[in-house]
Protein backbone atom coordinates (compact mmCIF):
# COMPACT_ATOMS: atom_id res chain seq x y z
CA UNK A 1 0.00 0.00 0.00
CA UNK A 2 1.09 3.41 -1.09
CA UNK A 3 -0.26 6.37 0.70
CA UNK A 4 -0.52 10.31 -0.64
CA UNK A 5 -0.83 12.69 2.23
CA UNK A 6 -2.47 15.47 1.76
CA UNK A 7 -3.07 14.92 -2.23
CA UNK A 8 -5.28 17.43 -3.06
CA UNK A 9 -6.54 16.59 -6.44
CA UNK A 10 -2.98 14.35 -7.40
CA UNK A 11 -3.63 11.16 -7.80
CA UNK A 12 -1.49 8.72 -9.27
CA UNK A 13 -1.88 4.94 -10.49
CA UNK A 14 -0.73 2.22 -7.59
CA UNK A 15 -1.21 5.57 -4.59
CA UNK A 16 -4.26 5.88 -2.55
CA UNK A 17 -4.93 9.64 -2.13
CA UNK A 18 -5.68 11.06 1.55
CA UNK A 19 -6.63 14.37 2.34
CA UNK A 20 -5.99 16.02 6.24
CA UNK A 21 -9.90 15.39 7.09
CA UNK A 22 -8.72 11.02 6.16
CA UNK A 23 -5.52 11.01 7.79
CA UNK A 24 -4.26 14.09 9.72
CA UNK A 25 -0.58 13.72 10.39
CA UNK A 26 -0.53 14.93 14.14
CA UNK A 27 -3.40 12.36 14.64
CA UNK A 28 -2.24 8.93 15.25
CA UNK A 29 -5.61 8.01 15.97
CA UNK A 30 -6.19 8.74 11.98
CA UNK A 31 -3.25 6.23 11.20
CA UNK A 32 -4.46 3.47 13.85
CA UNK A 33 -7.59 3.33 11.92
CA UNK A 34 -6.67 3.86 8.55
CA UNK A 35 -3.72 1.17 9.08
CA UNK A 36 -5.12 -1.05 11.46
CA UNK A 37 -4.34 -4.08 9.11
CA UNK A 38 -2.00 -3.38 6.50
CA UNK A 39 0.99 -0.99 7.12
CA UNK A 40 2.08 1.15 4.15
CA UNK A 41 5.26 0.24 2.41
CA UNK A 42 5.25 4.29 1.19
CA UNK A 43 4.40 7.86 1.90
CA UNK A 44 4.66 10.41 -0.78
CA UNK A 45 4.24 14.37 1.09
CA UNK A 46 4.83 16.81 -1.76
CA UNK A 47 4.30 20.59 -0.34
CA UNK A 48 2.98 19.54 3.36
CA UNK A 49 5.72 20.11 5.84
CA UNK A 50 5.64 23.73 5.48
CA UNK A 51 2.17 23.79 6.46
CA UNK A 52 2.82 22.75 10.36
CA UNK A 53 5.43 23.80 12.80
CA UNK A 54 8.50 22.23 13.37
CA UNK A 55 7.14 20.32 16.57
CA UNK A 56 4.53 19.18 14.65
CA UNK A 57 6.66 18.15 11.42
CA UNK A 58 8.61 16.45 13.87
CA UNK A 59 5.17 14.69 15.55
CA UNK A 60 4.22 13.97 11.73
CA UNK A 61 7.65 12.58 11.11
CA UNK A 62 7.38 9.92 13.87
CA UNK A 63 3.65 9.03 13.30
CA UNK A 64 4.72 8.19 9.58
CA UNK A 65 7.92 6.07 10.90
CA UNK A 66 5.77 4.02 13.01
CA UNK A 67 3.33 3.09 10.72
CA UNK A 68 5.53 2.32 7.81
CA UNK A 69 6.19 -1.21 6.94
CA UNK A 70 10.07 -2.13 7.94
CA UNK A 71 11.92 -0.93 4.75
CA UNK A 72 9.27 1.23 3.42
CA UNK A 73 10.03 5.35 3.29
CA UNK A 74 8.46 8.57 2.75
CA UNK A 75 9.49 10.85 -0.06
CA UNK A 76 9.03 14.43 0.96
CA UNK A 77 9.40 18.07 -0.74
CA UNK A 78 8.74 21.71 0.78
CA UNK A 79 10.06 24.95 -0.54
CA UNK A 80 13.45 25.40 -0.01
CA UNK A 81 15.02 28.52 1.78
CA UNK A 82 17.95 28.76 -0.19
CA UNK A 83 16.89 29.20 -3.99
CA UNK A 84 17.79 32.11 -4.77
CA UNK A 85 14.81 33.81 -6.44
CA UNK A 86 12.77 36.55 -5.09
CA UNK A 87 9.46 35.83 -6.87
CA UNK A 88 9.73 32.16 -5.66
CA UNK A 89 11.00 33.11 -1.70
CA UNK A 90 8.06 35.79 -1.72
CA UNK A 91 5.26 33.31 -2.90
CA UNK A 92 7.03 30.29 -0.30
CA UNK A 93 7.70 32.72 2.81
CA UNK A 94 5.70 32.40 6.23
CA UNK A 95 2.45 33.79 5.51
CA UNK A 96 2.90 33.19 1.95
CA UNK A 97 2.01 36.55 -0.11
CA UNK A 98 -0.86 37.19 2.23
CA UNK A 99 -3.31 36.11 0.14
CA UNK A 100 -5.48 33.82 2.54
CA UNK A 101 -7.05 32.16 -0.46
CA UNK A 102 -3.77 30.96 -1.60
CA UNK A 103 -2.30 27.85 -0.01
CA UNK A 104 1.49 29.29 0.81
CA UNK A 105 -1.08 31.54 3.12
CA UNK A 106 -0.85 28.94 5.64
CA UNK A 107 2.88 28.00 5.98
CA UNK A 108 4.36 28.00 9.10
CA UNK A 109 7.79 27.35 8.40
CA UNK A 110 10.38 27.73 5.15
CA UNK A 111 12.89 24.91 5.53
CA UNK A 112 16.61 24.50 4.56
CA UNK A 113 17.98 20.94 3.31
CA UNK A 114 19.56 20.53 7.23
CA UNK A 115 16.68 21.58 8.90
CA UNK A 116 14.50 19.40 6.96
CA UNK A 117 16.53 16.25 7.54
CA UNK A 118 16.83 16.42 10.69
CA UNK A 119 12.80 16.56 10.96
CA UNK A 120 12.66 12.99 9.90
CA UNK A 121 15.94 12.12 11.31
CA UNK A 122 14.98 12.55 14.96
CA UNK A 123 11.69 10.59 13.99
CA UNK A 124 14.27 7.82 13.29
CA UNK A 125 14.46 8.17 9.65
CA UNK A 126 17.68 7.64 7.34
CA UNK A 127 17.76 10.37 5.36
CA UNK A 128 18.93 10.58 1.74
CA UNK A 129 18.83 14.13 -0.13
CA UNK A 130 17.36 13.66 -3.73
CA UNK A 131 17.17 17.88 -5.14
CA UNK A 132 18.34 20.81 -2.76
CA UNK A 133 20.16 24.15 -2.63
CA UNK A 134 23.34 24.73 -0.48
CA UNK A 135 24.15 27.94 1.55
CA UNK A 136 25.57 29.64 -1.31
CA UNK A 137 22.08 28.91 -3.76
CA UNK A 138 23.92 26.16 -5.61
CA UNK A 139 21.21 23.57 -6.96
CA UNK A 140 22.10 19.72 -6.06
CA UNK A 141 19.83 17.08 -7.66
CA UNK A 142 20.36 13.17 -7.75
CA UNK A 143 18.31 11.07 -10.13
CA UNK A 144 15.26 9.58 -8.48
CA UNK A 145 12.57 7.16 -9.95
CA UNK A 146 9.50 8.87 -10.08
CA UNK A 147 7.68 5.59 -9.70
CA UNK A 148 8.51 5.51 -5.98
CA UNK A 149 6.76 8.79 -5.75
CA UNK A 150 6.61 11.98 -8.39
CA UNK A 151 6.95 15.28 -7.08
CA UNK A 152 5.93 17.74 -9.55
CA UNK A 153 7.66 20.68 -8.42
CA UNK A 154 10.93 19.30 -9.00
CA UNK A 155 13.39 19.68 -11.76
CA UNK A 156 12.20 17.22 -13.69
CA UNK A 157 8.69 18.03 -13.51
CA UNK A 158 8.15 21.83 -13.10
CA UNK A 159 7.01 23.53 -16.47
CA UNK A 160 8.73 26.46 -14.77
CA UNK A 161 12.01 25.17 -14.95
CA UNK A 162 14.01 25.39 -18.48
CA UNK A 163 17.21 24.46 -19.77
CA UNK A 164 19.78 26.60 -18.16
CA UNK A 165 16.81 28.52 -15.63
CA UNK A 166 15.34 26.84 -12.35
CA UNK A 167 12.10 28.59 -11.91
CA UNK A 168 10.48 26.35 -9.41
CA UNK A 169 12.23 23.84 -7.16
CA UNK A 170 11.56 21.83 -3.75
CA UNK A 171 14.00 20.30 -1.23
CA UNK A 172 12.82 16.76 -2.07
CA UNK A 173 14.10 13.90 0.15
CA UNK A 174 13.85 10.34 0.64
CA UNK A 175 13.38 8.98 4.28
CA UNK A 176 14.12 5.44 4.70
CA UNK A 177 12.81 2.94 7.62
CA UNK A 178 15.55 0.76 8.16
CA UNK A 179 14.59 -0.81 11.32
CA UNK A 180 16.67 0.50 13.91
CA UNK A 181 15.44 1.18 17.24
CA UNK A 182 15.16 4.92 18.44
CA UNK A 183 14.46 5.91 22.26
CA UNK A 184 11.52 7.90 22.10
Amino acid sequence: MKIIIGAGKTNYDGWVSTQENELNLLNRTDFEHMFYKDKPCAFLAEHVWEHMTLEDGIIAAKNCFDFLVDGGYIRAAVPDRFFRNEWYQNIVKIGGNGNPNHPAYTHKIVYDYKLFCSVFEQAGFDVELLEYCDEEGTFHYKYWNEADGKIGRSLRFDTRNTIGKLGMVSIIIDAKKTGKIIAK
